[in-house]
C-alpha cells in the first residue's frame, strides 16, 4: 500500500490481545502447527477467512478452515465447531468474525488440549471465554480508537502484528517480508458488506482495497463476482460492494454452504472462480425470490395486525428460512421504522432470530434487557445495536414477543418514532451531469459517513409503476428534465412536490444517462 497512505491507519500495537494471539500464532508457524479457521457464514466472515488463510500461508503456517453449517450447528465456536475443527486435524484454531460468545466452545477445545485464538468485533457479554488470547476491539480495556473494525479487519490487524513478530525474530526484514496489502480487496469488501461505521480508519481501509481492484488488481475471485453482476472490476464502487457482490458471496452461506464462497475468494485461477461465481449468482437469484415470496406473508400478517401503539415487530412463520431472515427484518425495519425481529424455525427445534433496529434503540441491550426480564426465555442472544439474534423454544415466542414489545416501550416511549432525514440541501440543476453523479459514486460513503442527500422541490411529468414494485419518474425542475426512480413504492406522487434524492447513473444497453434516486417523498404536512 502506499506509504504515506498507510501511515495513517491505526498501529496495530494498541489492540489488546494482539500480543499474546501473535506469540501463539508464531509458535505454530515455528513448530509447524496446523492452524484451522474457524469462519462465520456472512460475507464479513468469508472474507475475513479467505484473508486469513492467504495471510497466514505468505508468512510460513500450515493452515486450513471450516465453516459451521449455520443451520445444524448454529453461531460461532460451538462444540460441533470444534469438532469440525479437529476432524482436519486442528492443532490450534483461530476464530474469524465470531468467538466472542463462545465460553463452552472454547473450553471443549482445550479439553481436546486444543488452543483457541479469536479474532472478533462483536459486542462482548461479562464472561470472556478462556482463550490462549482474544482480540477484539471492542473487550474491556482495548485501548484501539475504532471500536468500528469488521472481523476482516480485525484479522487484517493481527496478520500486520504477526508479520511484525516474525521480523522482529529475523524470519523477514522489511525488503523480504511478505506483502499483504494485495489483500486489502477482501477487507474493504468485507468491511462495506457489514454494514460497520466507516470512521476515519474504515474508510482508509475500503479506500486502498477500492483503489486496488479500481486498478486491475483484485483477486480473482471478486473480479469473477464483478463480472456476474455486470460491473466492470476497473469501475467499482462502494455501492456495488455493499448491493451487489457482498449480496452474491452472503447467498452461498444464507441458502448453502458459505464454502463455496470462500473458495470463490481463494481461487488464482480465473475460469474456476467464474464458475463459482456463477454459482453464487444463481444462489443469490434463488434467495430474491425466497425472500419476496417471505416478504408477501410478512406483509399479510402485519396487514391484518400491526397497530398504531405498536413499537416494535416480531414476526414467526412456519415457512420462513432461517437464512433470509436477517434481510426479511431490514426490509420490513426500513418500511415501518420499528425496531424488527423476524423468526424462523431451525434444524434443532428452536426458533432462530434475526433482529434490525433504529436509531435510539441498542438491540442487543433489549435482548439483554428481556433475558433478565425472563430468565431462561432466551437460549441464546448477541450482536450489535443495529443488528442482533436470538434462539429460543418454540413454545416461548408468545411470551418473547410480549416482552420484547414492552422492553422496546420502555426505551422509545409512547411516541411513536419517526424517521430523520439529514439532507444536504439544494442542488443547483448546473451539476445534473454524469461526471459529477460519478464522481460522487466513486468515493467513499457508508454508515456513519452518508452519500450526499439532496432537498428540492420537482414538478412530476410523467409517473409509472415497473415492475409491480417501483415507481419510475420524469421529473422538472428550472426548466429541465430528468429521469428519476423510487425504489419500492409503488403510490403516486402528486403534480409537485419536494423529494429527497441522490445521483445517479444508470447504464443500460451501452447508454449511460443520469437519474435521480428518490429516498423520500415529502407529505402534505411536511
Amino acid at each position: 500500500m502506499p506509504a504515506q497512505q498507510a501511515a495513517q491507519l491505526l498501529p496495530p500495537h494498541d489492540l489488546l490481545g494482539l500480543k499474546p494471539a501473535t506469540e501463539r500464532l508464531a509458535q505454530a508457524i515455528s513448530q509447524q502447527e496446523k492452524i484451522i479457521v474457524v469462519a462465520d457464514y456472512d460475507c464479513d466472515g468469508a472474507t475475513a477467512c479467505a484473508l486469513a488463510v492467504l495471510g497466514l500461508k505468505r508468512l510460513g503456517a500450515i493452515v486450513d478452515y471450516v465453516v459451521p453449517n449455520r443451520f445444524n450447528m448454529g453461531y460461532g465456536l460451538s462444540e460441533a465447531a470444534v469438532d469440525l475443527a479437529l476432524q482436519v486435524q486442528a492443532q490450534l484454531i483461530i476464530t474469524v468474525d465470531n468467538g466472542i460468545a463462545s465460553l463452552s466452545g472454547v473450553e471443549y477445545a482445550q479439553r481436546q488440549h486444543v488452543d483457541v485464538v479469536i479474532t472478533d468485533h462483536h459486542l462482548p457479554a461479562s464472561q470472556l471465554p478462556s482463550a490462549a488470547a482474544i482480540v477484539n476491539p471492542n473487550q474491556p480495556g482495548c485501548a484501539f480508537a475504532s471500536k468500528q473494525l469488521a472481523g476482516v479487519g480485525v484479522m487484517f490487524y493481527v496478520l500486520l502484528g504477526l508479520r511484525a513478530n516474525l521480523r522482529q525474530a529475523g524470519q523477514f526484514t522489511t525488503e523480504t517480508q511478505p506483502r499483504l496489502d494485495d489483500l486489502l480487496d477482501l477487507v474493504a469488501l468485507g468491511t462495506v458488506a457489514d454494514l460497520v461505521k466507516l470512521d476515519d480508519n474504515n474508510r482508509l481501509l475500503v479506500k486502498l482495497g477500492l483503489d486496488r481492484m479500481r486498478s486491475g488488481q483484485c483477486r480473482p475471485g471478486l473480479q469473477a463476482l464483478a463480472r456476474v453482476a455486470g460491473r466492470e472490476p476497473r469501475q467499482l464502487t462502494v455501492a456495488d460492494l455493499g448491493f451487489l457482490i457482498g449480496p452474491r458471496l452472503n447467498a452461498a452461506g444464507r441458502l448453502t454452504d458459505m464454502r463455496i464462497g470462500i473458495e470463490c475468494l481463494l481461487s488464482e485461477n480465473s475460469e474456476k472462480a467464474f464458475e463459482l461465481a456463477l454459482q453464487l449468482d444463481r444462489t443469490n437469484t434463488e434467495r430474491r425470490e425466497m425472500q419476496q415470496q417471505m416478504h408477501e406473508l410478512a406483509e399479510q400478517d402485519l396487514e391484518m395486525n400491526i397497530s398504531d401503539e405498536q413499537r416494535s415487530i416480531v414476526l414467526f412463520n412456519q415457512q420462513f428460512h432461517v437464512g433470509v431472515i436477517g434481510l426479511l427484518a431490514s426490509r420490513l425495519k426500513d418500511r415501518y421504522h420499528l425496531p424488527t425481529l423476524v423468526l424462523a424455525p431451525s434444524d434443532n427445534g428452536l426458533l432462530t432470530g434475526s433482529g434490525r433496529s433504529i436509531p435510539g434503540l441498542h438491540l442487543r441491550d433489549v435482548l439483554d434487557w428481556v433475558s433478565k426480564q425472563q430468565p431462561g426465555l432466551l437460549k441464546r442472544f448477541g450482536g450489535h445495536a443495529m443488528a442482533a439474534g436470538v434462539s429460543l423454544e418454540p413454545e416461548h415466542f408468545e411470551i418473547f414477543k410480549t416482552s420484547f414489545e414492552q422492553a422496546c416501550q420502555h426505551w422509545l416511549g409512547t411516541e411513536r418514532p419517526g424517521r430523520i432525514w439529514h439532507v444536504d440541501g439544494s442542488l443547483e440543476t448546473a451539476y445534473f451531469h454524469p461526471g459529477i453523479a460519478q464522481l460522487l459514486e466513486n468515493e467513499i460513503w457508508g454508515q456513519g459517513f452518508d452519500a450526499p442527500l439532496f432537498w428540492d422541490e420537482w414538478r412530476i411529468v410523467s409517473q409509472r409503476v415497473i415492475k409491480d414494485k417501483h415507481l419510475k419518474l420524469v421529473v422538472e425542475r428550472d426548466g429541465r428534465q430528468f429521469d428519476a426512480i423510487a425504489f419500492q413504492r409503488t403510490e403516486p406522487l402528486p403534480a409537485s412536490t419536494h423529494l429527497a434524492y441522490r445521483l445517479n447513473n444508470n447504464t443500460w444497453n451501452g447508454s449511460t444517462n443520469l437519474q435521480l434516486i428518490i429516498e423520500y417523498v415529502a407529505e402534505p404536512d411536511d
